[in-house]
């Protein structure tokens, strides 16, 4: 007796389609799984047997063989349970087998028969529906994660005996669990740019930020500000569309998190300055799960008090930053993430944090002041577009804005999304959509500027105040300042602000 169903396998973000064939056999009482499956795989016997005779569904004492196929892809983790019981169970005789195989089962098994959730589920379902397979059956606790994507049927059940029964069994039913209403994960509201006092050429430099995805650094003493900032940047980013939400909430469906969270706002990560390596960038010694840089994609990775971070920690984002991804490598695999994310990092100006102005108030020495800031490297300084020096609010400044309200945060976001449209229109049919993300070939050839506009940036090349990187840089920060400005193309005074904000000494 033979029976086939179908299961996903995950190594990373991709997912590959798992025939579950199984023979049973008169053979001396045996189950065997075969098909390069790991410990908690090769558990799945004991837990399919005790989940089958606790849902009053008989295996027979025979030599019950489970390949999965392709042999040459490892199999890992407890989500193939619920696909070997089902063609266990088919191939017993319990229910047709006709219809098995245009459904993917994704869940595990308690050994009461219990289907339990399991991490990746969201990305199973875009797997399957890439892989055009109708239809998906998941663990109830998952339904709403795997309900987010369309053009596919998705089923969630809570016991193996509802699914026999659906499949057609005849068993006793346990009764589907209500569905509690999941609680709200508890996220810190993003505040407003109006609140901001002060610091308008900061303001200014994120909304730049923004709207051509570029990387910021911002230096200024404790209580400048730095933090405030920052974290509201993700208020003034556009929304994520539904394909973005759904790459995004996939990271996240293979995170270990406590609660699986679907949202169309960028999203905002800002790890303690104690975080390790494999923190940052993922890992895990089988499954490869993403780390941080991945979890900010699309959205903003905030550093603070940076130069504090392992040094290996912040080499670690050298590559990500150009690539925008992550390729972790194993025995069984490479694993590539997505991790087009937005650096921000704030520093204080030296170890005290009082080398501002006059710095009478500083009690660092200057190679102490020196080594503070140069732990952030050449190469990675290199990479930030926008660079930011914070002066602390003083009590004039204070009383002469307390009855002024700057911009508010909707109402930059309304110019970051024009600003982004300009940039969009105009990188039409090119595989960009940023300024920050645009080839440097391609803007010194089909975005060519005039030797009056450059003349100054490229003296500062030819005098090596700059690199050929940190050129093309302060030329996409040009163009997204015209954009911004409503200009089909920057003209001189967008070139010098951009090289202003770049730090550029001309």
């Amino acid at each position: 007796m033979l029976a086939k169903t179908l299961s996903i396998s995950l190594f990373g973000l991709e997912g590959r389609l798992i025939e579950v064939e199984t023979d049973i056999s008169s053979n001396l009482p045996a189950f065997v799984l075969v098909g390069l499956p790991d410990a908690s795989v090769n558990e799945a016997a004991a837990r399919v047997r005790a989940a089958a005779t606790n849902s009053k569904l008989a295996i027979p004492a025979r030599r019950i063989t489970v390949n999965l196929s392709p042999a040459s892809v490892p199999k890992q983790g407890s989500s193939y349970d619920l696909a070997i019981a089902v063609s266990v169970l088919a191939a017993a005789g319990h229910f047709p087998r006709a219809t098995l195989e245009s459904t993917v089962y994704f869940g595990e098994l308690g050994l009461d028969g219990a289907i339990k959730p399991v991490l990746g589920v969201l990305a199973a379902v875009v797997a399957a529906k890439r892989l055009g397979i109708p239809k998906i059956v998941v663990p109830l606790a998952n339904l709403q994660e795997a309900l987010v994507v369309k053009g596919i049927e998705v089923v969630g059940y809570d016991h193996l005996s509802q699914v026999a029964s659906h499949l057609g069994a005849s068993v006793p039913v346990v009764p589907m669990k209500p569905q509690r209403a999941s609680a709200a994960i508890e996220t810190k509201p993003i505040g407003c740019f109006s609140e901001v006092v002060g610091q308008e050429e900061a303001v200014f430099g994120l909304k730049l930020a923004a709207i051509g995805g570029h990387h910021l650094m911002m230096i200024g003493p404790p209580g400048a500000g730095k933090t405030m900032l920052a974290s509201r940047l993700p208020g003034i980013l556009p929304e994520l569309d539904e394909e973005q939400a759904i790459d995004v909430g996939s990271i996240y469906s293979l995170s270990k998190q406590s609660q699986f969270q679907y949202s169309t706002l960028p999203p905002f990560q800002a790890p303690h300055h104690t975080a390790t390596l494999a923190s940052m960038v993922g890992g895990g010694s089988q499954q490869p799960r993403p780390g941080l840089i991945s979890r900010a994609h699309l959205g903003v990775l905030f550093l603070d008090e940076a130069p504090e971070f392992q040094l290996a920690v912040l080499e670690s984002l050298r590559q990500p930053l150009e690539s925008g991804q992550i390729t972790i490598s194993r025995a069984s695999g490479q694993a590539t993430f997505p991790a087009q994310f937005q650096l921000v990092m704030a520093a204080n100006p030296c170890p005290c944090g009082q080398a501002t102005g006059s710095g009478k108030n500083c009690s660092c020495s200057p190679t102490n002041r020196s080594r503070y800031l140069s732990k952030l490297s050449g190469p990675l300084s290199d990479r930030i577009d926008v660079r930011l020096q914070l002066n602390p609010v003083n009590a004039s400044l204070i009383n002469r804005t307390s009855n002024l309200e700057g911009e508010s945060s909707g109402q930059i976001r309304e110019q970051v999304v024009l600003a982004r449209a300009n940039s969009s229109n105009r990188l039409a049919g090119t595989p960009w959509k940023l300024n920050s993300q645009v080839a440097g070939s391609y803007l010194r050839r089909e975005l060519r500027l005039s030797a009056s506009v450059t003349k100054h940036l490229d003296a500062a090349l030819d005098q090596r105040l700059v690199s050929m990187r940190g050129y093309d840089r302060c030329l996409r920060l040009a163009w997204s300042i015209a954009d911004l400005s409503g200009r089909t193309m920057p003209n001189s005074e967008d070139l010098a602000l951009a090289t202003f904000y770049r730090g550029v000494a001309l």
